[in-house]
């Protein structure tokens, strides 16, 4: 344990100087105490304070910087807390984020972005862009990941989704909504829409394949087919459900049929019975390792 001790300490310090952010002015003001601050930012220019942290960049018309109590700007680096405010922008890669208002702590490398809060980012290669709505959103500097939460509605596509908090991985695309009631995804289809309601749904926005658990409804026109999870490819036009047992519905025409799982043509609008061994490709919808 002892000799683990100094690699500790040495990717603790890492973290931190990884996480310092560093605050341009250029034609604006910067006033304050110059030893223990905080030193404020100003300018007259929209986007005109610009701060950098790694690869995320937050530009904005004022910024504030904190050191601990008792301690010096200079000699607290990896402690600070810095909060923009005026129109906020944030850029990391193909992502774009906007709010009022935004706090960054180095210490823990999160920016909390505070709403009405909007991101968008650009499509990957031909693939569809993503934007999200919500009361607040946070950014990671050590990582690709952002979390929304409040009312948040995710659209990428013909995908929209609703639920009290969306985390997101920007490089893969993954989505992951949750929500203390329910999660509503509706994917619209040129012969109407299909809605999903679940617990939780993890979805591979570039892929167009996702899971859902929890609940599982699959809403399409009058049929509704109900089970405990389920697995849909947007390409091929498949749902699978699974339950104990899952039952499809059509109370328009009088149809019903349950089973272990189920294969739901959305394409064809039909449910029949799914004979073949299926596991939820859970591996596929993991969380970044960290």
């Amino acid at each position: 344990m002892k000799k683990l001790y100094p690699l500790l300490v040495f990717s603790l310090a890492l973290a931190a100087s990884v996480r310092v952010v560093t605050i341009e002015y250029p034609g604006g003001t910067r006033s304050g105490d110059l030893k223990f601050g905080p030193w404020v930012y100003e300018s007259a220019k929209p986007g005109g304070i610009l701060g950098k942290v790694k690869d995320l960049e937050i530009a904005a018309t004022k910024a504030v910087l904190e050191a601990p109590k008792g301690k010096t700007i200079a000699g607290s680096e990896g402690e600070r807390i810095a909060t923009f405010e005026g129109s906020v922008t944030v850029t990391r890669g193909r992502m774009t984020a906007q709010g009022p208002r935004l706090v960054y702590s180095e210490s823990t490398g999160f920016g909390v972005l505070e709403g009405p809060a909007t991101m968008h980012q650009d499509p990957k290669d031909k693939g569809d862009a993503v934007d999200v709505t919500a009361a607040r959103m946070s950014f990671e500097v050590d990582t690709d990941i952002s979390t929304s939460e409040g009312n948040v509605k995710l659209r990428s596509g013909r995908q929209e989704g609703q639920a009290g908090s969306v985390y997101y991985e920007e490089k893969r695309g993954l989505a992951i909504f949750t929500d203390k009631d329910q999660v509503v995804l509706v994917r619209k289809r040129d012969d109407g829409s299909l809605t999903i309601r679940a617990k939780e749904v993890r979805s591979l926005t570039d892929d167009k394949r996702l899971i859902a658990t929890g609940g599982v409804v699959l809403v399409d026109g009058d049929i509704v087919t109900r089970g405990d999870s389920l697995y849909y490819d947007d390409k091929k036009g498949e749902a699978i459900i699974l339950g104990r047992p899952a039952v499809a519905e059509n109370a328009k025409q009088g149809f019903k049929r349950s089973g272990a799982a189920l294969l739901h043509d959305v394409n064809k609008h039909r449910v029949i019975t799914y004979v073949q061994p299926f596991k939820l490709p859970e591996a596929d919808f993991n969380k970044l390792s960290r």
